[in-house]
């Protein structure tokens, strides 16, 4: 039972990230709204989809649509955003809503298979929270090896116009500067 509480907690953790990673580029307003829109739209069909279960099936059932609905908002969001901030919050959303998800499947044990299976889904959100802030740092590093290499190229480029002079310096100085951008 152990096994089965741990693996139903990674498979919820790693389906939630699956597409995470990879958002698209900066997507319009209009694509925004309209994934908001089909995700409550959805959101409201799958709760309907949960009215003939009883006690906790059915809970399990509300908060998986909930999630799937938090799931896309946030990755609309973020697509949309086209930020690491925007990334990195979206991530966090889905962890917390998949850990609500595997606490109400953790709600059908007792004891200590309870206990296990809620620390479980405590290590997944906390595991997939920790890769939302590594991924934002690497990115943040990334954008400032950017930089830095941009600032080296463009002195490297300054360096060489000082053999130059009047106009054609201006340009090629002019040149070096647009480099680092």
């Amino acid at each position: 039972m152990k096994k089965t509480c741990s693996m139903l907690v990674i498979a919820a953790a790693s389906f939630g990230f699956m597409a995470s990673p990879s958002f698209a580029a900066a997507g319009s307003k209009a694509d925004y709204d309209a994934a908001k829109t089909k995700a409550k739209a959805d959101y409201k069909a799958a709760k309907e989809k949960c009215k003939p279960l009883k006690g906790n099936a059915q809970d399990i059932c509300e908060a998986e649509a909930k999630a799937e609905r938090v799931k896309t908002e946030a990755e609309a969001e973020a697509a949309y955003k086209d930020t690491d901030k925007a990334r990195a919050k979206a991530q966090k959303d889905i962890a917390d809503a998949n850990y609500k998800v595997a606490k109400e499947k953790c709600d059908d044990l007792k004891g200590n298979d309870k206990d296990v299976c809620v620390k479980d889904a405590k290590a997944a959100k906390e595991s997939a929270e920790a890769d939302a802030k590594a991924n934002k740092k690497v990115s943040d590093a990334r954008k400032d090896a950017v930089e830095d290499k941009n600032d080296a190229a463009a002195a490297a480029q300054k360096e060489k116009c000082d053999a130059l002079s009047g106009a054609e310096k201006s340009r090629c100085i002019s040149q070096a500067n647009a480099m680092k951008r």
